[in-house]
């Protein structure tokens, strides 16, 4: 994987809520700014990202999506974007991220998970420039970018599980 590049013009806030999240800077200096390149932005623009716990983001999920149990990521954009339409400001939201979800998914995916949360963080920072996958075509779309962005880094597909790769059928 890359290090991080801090020559971005971007402002990537990272606040660790649970120790574990040792590597979470590093990863977020990484996946925040390349979906923010790949979807062609420039400029001054400002993600904050929370490492928390299952226990905050059951919270978090509660308060915002009635839905009380963790999850993997949440994003909050700042206002409703139009993903083909660049942002009129420069704070594009937040997202949180739960260790022990993502260290079991990854886990469970047979993947790296530092691989996983780059994913992760991609797909979280695509929701808020107004990405979603709640129609087939819009998913497919984002799924297309997320991949491109991802593999860019030097990380798999993140969509093949580890049986795909292995197994030499795509």
């Amino acid at each position: 994987m890359p290090d991080s590049d801090q020559s971005h013009p971007y402002d990537v806030d990272v606040i660790v809520e649970d120790a574990r999240w040792s590597d979470l800077e590093r990863l977020a200096q990484v996946a925040v700014p390349a979906a923010l390149v790949a979807s062609g932005l420039t400029g001054s623009l400002e993600v904050a990202v929370l490492g928390c716990d299952d226990a905050r983001i059951a919270t978090l999920n509660a308060d915002f999506r009635g839905k009380p149990q963790p999850t993997n990521v949440l994003s909050w954009p700042s206002e409703e974007r139009d993903p083909d339409t660049p942002p009129d400001d420069t704070e594009l939201g937040d997202i949180a991220i739960a260790f022990d979800t993502c260290a079991r998914e990854a886990a469970e995916q047979g993947k790296p998970f530092d691989a996983h949360v780059i994913h992760l963080l991609v797909h979280a920072t695509l929701h808020l420039l107004g990405h979603d996958h709640i129609d087939e075509e819009e998913a497919m779309r984002m799924e297309a970018l997320e991949v491109r962005i991802v593999t860019a880094l030097g990380f798999s597909d993140p969509y093949l599980s580890a049986m795909d790769e292995g197994s030499g059928s795509a």
